[in-house]
Parts: C-alpha cells; structure tokens; sequence
C-alpha cells in the first residue's frame, strides 16, 4: 500500500520550507497543501490544535507539528540519506545547535521586521553577537554534516529569511568581511540544487520589498 504524505505549509514560511528540503532530500513523494494563516483550514486546526500553526506533516493520517519534531520524524522514518549523525553525542549538538537557531538567532531576527527597519543598533549587535556564535562552531565544516547537508544546515535555512531583509533594508548584518565562513558555507547552500528549489529568494525579496516599501509610504 502507498504511503499518504501530506505537508500543510506556507510559502514563505522557513519551517515549512524545511520539511520541504528533507522531503526531497529524502526523494518522498507528498502532497503539498498552502495555508492561508489569516485563514486556517479546519484541517490544519483538526491536525495541529494546540499550536495551530505550519508546517503540519501528515503521515498515513498521523499528524506531527513543529518543524524541527517534523525533521526528526522524517530522518527516523524514511532512513536513507540520513541527515541526523549516527553517533549519539554529534546527534545531540545537532539538536543543540539547531534549537539555538531556533530560540536564539530567529527571535533576534524578527526584531529587524517587527522594528518596521527602524532597528536600534542593538537588535543588529544581538543579531551578530549569535552569527559569531555560529561561525565559530561551523569552523573549517563544507556543512553541519560534513560532506552532505545535515539537520543544522536545513534548520539554518532562516538565515536566507535574515539575508533578504537585510537586502530590503539595506542592512550590514551578515556581509563577507565580518563573517567569512558563514558567508562561504551559506553559499555552498544557496548553491545545492534542494535549497534553491526550497528557498523563494526572488519572491521572497518582492514580498518584503512591498511590505517595507508600504511602511515607509505610511510614516
């Protein structure tokens, strides 16, 4: 019997966009279901009623939430092209690393969008004093795997959030002269085939240009 694999996301949501990258880094064929979060389905309630929220994987009308739980179940389910270490202390960083991205990195983060680009140089220091945390623990690493893109890489996929507004805003929070090997690894992501499908750059930039391009007529 087939697997049913449904995924409830949203496009320019980066958790969503997550269980994408390991859905097709894992070759699983799914469903792809867009959420109008102004607007939520009464499918995505039924299947995620205490958050509420994407990305939402339904697997065989199991349902799981919250995308780094999602990464996981997929990594442990389908276990071909492994993007968890097998060894068991590799394996905890990787979930250490990636929840600091999670709870330490995107909040900060957010603070630039929510500052409606009138960021104190403080929320910009923040923002930094994490990235440095981050290029020092990726060291000489091609990604967080190794050779291949592992958990950390797919979690970090907010830092292209991060890059386009620092684009719309004409930010300088992560440029090549300060962080040289976050600039390179990131690159080597932007250029695996798997995140460039994943990561709508281009209309990612048109969206946050409109956004920012209202506020300012508005003030």
């Amino acid at each position: 019997m087939a697997e049913e694999v449904k995924l409830f996301g949203m496009w320019a949501s980066p958790f969503s966009r997550r269980i994408e990258v390991a859905l097709k880094l894992k070759g699983i064929q799914y469903e792809y279901i867009e959420e109008d979060l102004s607007n939520k389905s009464p499918s995505l309630l039924k299947y995620n009623p205490v958050h509420k929220k994407i990305p939402v994987l339904l697997h065989n009308g199991k349902p799981v939430a919250e995308s780094l739980v999602i990464l996981e179940y997929i990594d442990e389910t389908w276990k071909h092209n492994p993007i968890l270490p097998a060894d068991p202390y590799e394996k905890a960083m990787a979930r250490f690393w990636a929840k600091f991205l999670d709870e330490k990195l995107w909040p900060a983060a957010k603070k630039v969008v929510v500052s409606k680009g009138e960021e104190p140089k403080e929320v910009i220091e923040e923002i930094q004093e994490h990235l440095k945390t981050l290029e020092s623990e990726l060291k000489e690493k091609k990604f967080s795997g190794g050779e291949s893109l592992g958990f950390v890489d797919i979690a970090a996929n907010i830092i292209f959030w991060l890059l386009v507004v620092q684009e719309t805003l004409g930010l300088d929070i992560l440029t090549e002269d300060k962080f040289p090997g976050l600039h390179e690894w990131y690159q080597r992501l932007a250029d695996d085939a798997v995140f460039k499908e994943c990561v709508p750059r281009e209309r990612l930039l048109g969206a946050f240009k409109v956004r920012f391009g209202a506020l300012t007529a508005s003030k």
